[in-house]
C-alpha cells in the first residue's frame, strides 16, 4: 500500500551461521466516529497513520438499523479498494454518541435512535473482524492523548467545546468509562445553584449552559439586557465566536462575558482535577478555535478553586479536529494489539 509502514517480524531466527527468514506483516486498522449526520471512516497503518478518510451519511431511519450495516460495507469496499485483504487488518475502533461499557454495549444514543445494545458483536458478525467500541468523546480525547495536542500526557482530561460540553478522561493511559460508559461526562457537573432554564439533559445549572458554544450566547444574551453599555455586540448575530472577537478587539462587555464564561469553566475544571489530577487539559472543539486567549480568563478561576497540587495542570489546544474520533478510534485497536 502506497504510504504504508511495514513492520518486521522475524519467523524464524536461528543464530551461529543459519540464514534468517524474515517476514514483512503489513497491519492495517480502521476508525470510525460515529456523528448525527455523518459518519467519519479512517485507515490507519499499524503506527497509526492516516492513510485514507472518506464519509458516508448517518441513516437515522428505522431506528438507526441501517447505520452499522452501511459502516460494513463502507469497509468491505475500502479494503475491495485497496487490495488488502481482512487478515492484514487487526480490527476496527468506533466512537459512539452515548455511553458504552468496557464490553461494546451501548445504554442508548437518542440522536441515532438506538436503545441498548452491543455494538462490538454486531458490527463485528458484519465485518468479520474484532471490534472495539467507546464513547465518541472518550475516544476523541484517546486520539488527542496518542497522536494530538496531549501526546506525551498519560494522563490528561479533554473538553470539548461545541453546541453542548464533551470530556473524556484519561489515566494512566487508559479510558474511564465508568460502569455503564458515564465517565467523563463533563458537561453535566452541577455548577449553578438557581438556574430555571434546564439543560438539554433535563437537570438545571449544568456547565454546560455555561461554557458551551450555545451557552456563552446565554450569557451575552443576558449581559446584554443587564444594562445599555455600549458594545460592538449589539451590532453582530451573537455566537461564541463574535464574543470572543469582540474580546480581542478590547470590548470591555465581551470581556465581562468571557470572564464569566471562564469562572464557569475554570471552576468545574478544579473539580474535576480534584478528582482524577491530571497532567494537562486538553481544549477542543469549535469556542477553542477562538485559541490561547481562551487559557487568560480560564486559569484565574482554576487556579483560585483547585486544590494545592492540582495548580500546576497545563492547558494546551486540542491539534486534531475532526480527525480526532477516527484516531483516537483506531488507537483503540492498535494500543490494544502492542
Amino acid at each position: 500500500m502506497q504510504g504504508c509502514r511495514t513492520l518486521w517480524r522475524a519467523d524464524e531466527m536461528m543464530i551461529s551461521g543459519v540464514v534468517k527468514e524474515i517476514e514483512f506483516v503489513n497491519k492495517y486498522a480502521f476508525g470510525v466516529d460515529i456523528g448525527g449526520t455523518t459518519i467519519k471512516l479512517g485507515l490507519f497503518d499499524g503506527e497509526g497513520n492516516i492513510l485514507d478518510k472518506w464519509e458516508i451519511p448517518t441513516s437515522k431511519s428505522v431506528d438507526g438499523t441501517q447505520i452499522l450495516p452501511d459502516i460494513a460495507v463502507a469497509i468491505e469496499v475500502k479494503l475491495q479498494e485497496k487490495e488488502i485483504e481482512k487478515s492484514e487488518v487487526i480490527g476496527v475502533g468506533v466512537g459512539v454518541p452515548g455511553p458504552v461499557d468496557s464490553k461494546g454495549t451501548i445504554y442508548g444514543a437518542d440522536n441515532l435512535g438506538w436503545g441498548v445494545f452491543n455494538v462490538a458483536e454486531i458490527l463485528s458478525s458484519l465485518i468479520s473482524l474484532p471490534v472495539k467500541v467507546g464513547n465518541d468523546a472518550n475516544v476523541a480525547a484517546f486520539g488527542e492523548m496518542w497522536k494530538g495536542g496531549g501526546e506525551g500526557y498519560n494522563n490528561l482530561v479533554m473538553v470539548t467545546l461545541g453546541t453542548g460540553v464533551g470530556g473524556g478522561i484519561i489515566v494512566g493511559g487508559n479510558i474511564v468509562s465508568g460502569y455503564a460508559g458515564g465517565g467523563g461526562e463533563v458537561g453535566h457537573i452541577h455548577i449553578e445553584d438557581g438556574e430555571e432554564e434546564p439543560c438539554g439533559c433535563g437537570n438545571y445549572g449544568c456547565l454546560e449552559q455555561y461554557a458551551s458554544a450555545t451557552g456563552i450566547v446565554r450569557l451575552a444574551k443576558r449581559r446584554l439586557m443587564k444594562d445599555d453599555a455600549p458594545s460592538r455586540l449589539r451590532s453582530r448575530k451573537l455566537s461564541a465566536k463574535s464574543v470572543f472577537d469582540a474580546v480581542k478587539a478590547g470590548d470591555e462587555v465581551a470581556m465581562e462575558i468571557a470572564d464569566e464564561f471562564g469562572r464557569y469553566l475554570g471552576k468545574g475544571l478544579a473539580v474535576i482535577a480534584s478528582v482524577v489530577n491530571p497532567e494537562v487539559f486538553v481544549i477542543g472543539g469549535g469556542v477553542s478555535k477562538a485559541g490561547e486567549i481562551l487559557f487568560d480568563y480560564i486559569r484565574p478561576y482554576f487556579l483560585k478553586y483547585a486544590y494545592r497540587v492540582c495548580k500546576d495542570t497545563k492547558f494546551v489546544l486540542a491539534t486534531l479536529a475532526n480527525d480526532a474520533g477516527i484516531c483516537g478510534a483506531a488507537g483503540l485497536i492498535l494500543n490494544n494489539d502492542k
